[in-house]
């Protein structure tokens, strides 16, 4: 690889890791090259972007960007690494999750997770990371719990509202 070449891999990875808040750090080095095949269009269905790239272009790009908020995902940069990019934060452990269920397999390994700022290393957190909640999610939840109390206190602010509303006409009646 020339450097022309090196340096257009970073620029498009700062690309990435710019227009995501959440991304994973998979390690597919074990599986053929049908599995990464059907892998990539497993991500494809699901808007979930993944390029494998050189872990040292990706140290680079994340380092280059900001190498503080990152410094935690370099540690999983070792072996064959497959990045997958996503707005949905869960999205691609789904997609591990399913693949490895459908492969008997332990593949692809989740070596870290960066989601919103924050960081999980390790596949022990893909269970984990399959069950977050996206934003969507929670503000349903939360408009859901909000609804019925609301309905309520509107029904009573009325109600008091009416009442006083009828004691200042009969009071202006006298």
């Amino acid at each position: 690889m020339t450097k022309d070449q090196k340096n257009e891999v970073i620029e498009l990875l700062k690309g990435k890791f710019s227009q995501y808040n959440n991304f994973y750090v998979a390690d597919t080095e074990s599986l053929t090259v049908a599995q990464v095949g059907k892998l990539r269009r497993a991500c494809f269905s699901k808007q979930v972007e993944m390029k494998v790239a050189k872990n040292t272009l990706i140290k680079k790009a994340l380092e280059s960007l900001d190498s503080e908020k990152y410094a935690g995902v370099y540690d999983s940069l070792h072996k064959v690494t497959a990045l997958m990019f996503s707005e949905n934060p869960k999205e691609p452990a789904l997609i591990i999750s399913s693949f490895r269920k459908e492969s008997n397999g332990e593949k692809p390994v989740l070596k870290a997770a960066f989601i919103n700022g924050d960081i999980y290393m390790g596949d022990n957190n893909l269970k984990a990371l399959t069950q977050i909640k996206t934003k969507n999610e929670l503000i349903g939840e939360v408009i859901g719990l909000l609804q019925s109390p609301a309905k309520r206190v509107l029904a009573a602010l009325l109600h008091h509202h009416e009442q006083k509303a009828g004691a200042v006409e009969a009071a202006a009646a006298e």
